[in-house]
């Protein structure tokens, strides 16, 4: 299974390589930005919840 996921991916690594370089400059654009972007936009959701959980505890905490 493995070795058939590393071919997989050497395929598609040569495939790439071997691109037009603008054309792969718009893959990175059309690909990896946009799951940057979903990527931060989810940690940053998190955070803030996180951030927005612990001050509430720590006044229960303290007012108990």
């Amino acid at each position: 299974m493995l070795d058939w996921i590393a071919e997989q991916w050497d395929s598609f690594e040569l495939w790439i390589v071997q691109l037009w370089f603008p054309v792969q400059i718009a893959l990175v654009i059309l690909v990896l930005l946009p799951a940057c972007w979903g990527i931060a936009a989810v940690l940053d959701r998190g955070v803030d919840n996180l951030a927005g959980a612990l001050p509430a505890r720590r006044k229960d905490e303290q007012g108990s």
